[in-house]
C-alpha cells in the first residue's frame, strides 16, 4: 500500500485571481490547497475538491473522497476556500466539487446564480438544521425569548463567516423576526466561534452562537438549540454534492458513486470528534484515512461501482 502525505502547494496566480474576480468579494482568499503525494502511476484523473474552511462537515467528507478516489487511481487536489470563491470556481470549471451545498433554503442564492454552468450530484446528508444555540443550563429555551434576555448574552451573537448561508438567515430572517436588531451580531469565522463557545463554556458564561445540526460540538459541550417557533431558518436541508457542467460525463464512475454516498449524523459525529477535535492538531487528510480503515462500513460506501 503507498503511503500518502498531503502537501502544500499554491494556487496558481492566474486561477486565483479569477476566482476572486468572479466572487467579487473581499474575503474569498483561497487559503490552502493540498495534493495527497505518493505514486501517481495508473491514474485515473485529476479531480479538484474545493473545500468550505472552517466547515467541518464539509472538510470531513472532502477528505472522505479524496483519500478513497485516491486509493482507486485519482489525483486529488484539495482547496480550502471561502464558499462563494468554490461556487465561482465550479462554476467556471477551475474546480470540480463541492461538497456542502445545503438546499433548499441555505445556499439557493449560490445554485440560482450558477444554476447554468454547475451539476447537482444528489445529497449525501439529509436533515442539516441551522440554528442558534446558548449552553444548556441557559434559562431561555426559544429565539422568542433572546431580546429580552440579551443581557445574559453580553448582548451578542456569536456568528461564523460572512458568506455562510446561515449568517444571510440570521441576517435577513432570524434577528428581524425576532426583534434582535439591539443584539449585535459578530461576524467571525468557524473557528473563532468555536473558540468563544469554548471559552464561555469553561468560564461558565452564557453564550449565544450561530450553529447547525450535525457539529461535533453537540457532543463536545453542554448546549441546546433555541427552539424556532416562527420558523425563521426554514425546513431542514439536505447536504448536496455539486460540479462543474459536464462532469457526470467525465468522470460517470466518480458522480454515480457520489450521489449514493449517504452520512448519518452518528457517522459525521463519530467522525468529527475523532478528526476534528481529538485529533484536531494532526493531519486531517491522515486522521482522515485513519479514521476510514477504523470504519470500513462506512468507507466501504466511497467504493466505484458500490450497490447501494
Amino acid at each position: 500500500m503507498n503511503f500518502r502525505t498531503k502537501r502544500t502547494v499554491a494556487l496558481t496566480t492566474v486561477v486565483a485571481a479569477g476566482l476572486l474576480a468572479a466572487c467579487g468579494s473581499d474575503n474569498g482568499d483561497a487559503e490552502e490547497t493540498t495534493t495527497a503525494g505518493g505514486d501517481t502511476s495508473g491514474n485515473t484523473g485529476e479531480i479538484h475538491i474545493g473545500v468550505p474552511a472552517g466547515w467541518d462537515e464539509g472538510v470531513i467528507i472532502s477528505n472522505m473522497t479524496a483519500v478513497t478516489l485516491e486509493e482507486q487511481g485519482y489525483d486529488v487536489e484539495l482547496t480550502d476556500a471561502e464558499i462563494g470563491v468554490i461556487f465561482a470556481g465550479i462554476g467556471s470549471g477551475d474546480m470540480d466539487l463541492l461538497m456542502e451545498v445545503a438546499l433548499p433554503t441555505l445556499h439557493a442564492d449560490y445554485v440560482n446564480e450558477y444554476e447554468d454552468t454547475i451539476e447537482d450530484l444528489g445529497w449525501w446528508y439529509e436533515e442539516n438544521i441551522s440554528n442558534v444555540a446558548v449552553n444548556a443550563d441557559a434559562p431561555i429555551d426559544s429565539l422568542d425569548e433572546l431580546a429580552e434576555n440579551a443581557d445574559l448574552f453580553n448582548n451578542e451573537i456569536i456568528g461564523i463567516d460572512g458568506g455562510a448561508g446561515i449568517t444571510r438567515l440570521t441576517q435577513e430572517e432570524v434577528i428581524p423576526t425576532y426583534g434582535l436588531e439591539g443584539m449585535e451580531f459578530k461576524i467571525s469565522s468557524t473557528a473563532a466561534m468555536l473558540a468563544e463557545l469554548d471559552a464561555a463554556m469553561s468560564e461558565g458564561r452564557n453564550i449565544a452562537v450561530t450553529i447547525w445540526n450535525p457539529h461535533w460540538a453537540y457532543d463536545a459541550y453542554d448546549i441546546k438549540n433555541l427552539e424556532d417557533p416562527e420558523g425563521a431558518f426554514g425546513e431542514p436541508d439536505q447536504l448536496h454534492t455539486f460540479a462543474h457542467e459536464g462532469f457526470s460525463e467525465e468522470f460517470p464512475e466518480v458522480a454515480e458513486m457520489l450521489g449514493q454516498v449517504h452520512l448519518s449524523e452518528e457517522d459525521l459525529s463519530r467522525a468529527g470528534n475523532f478528526i476534528m477535535n481529538e485529533n484536531g492538531d494532526q493531519d486531517t487528510y491522515e486522521m482522515t484515512s485513519q479514521w476510514l480503515d477504523d470504519n470500513p462500513e462506512v468507507k466501504e460506501r466511497f467504493t466505484l461501482d458500490a450497490e447501494d
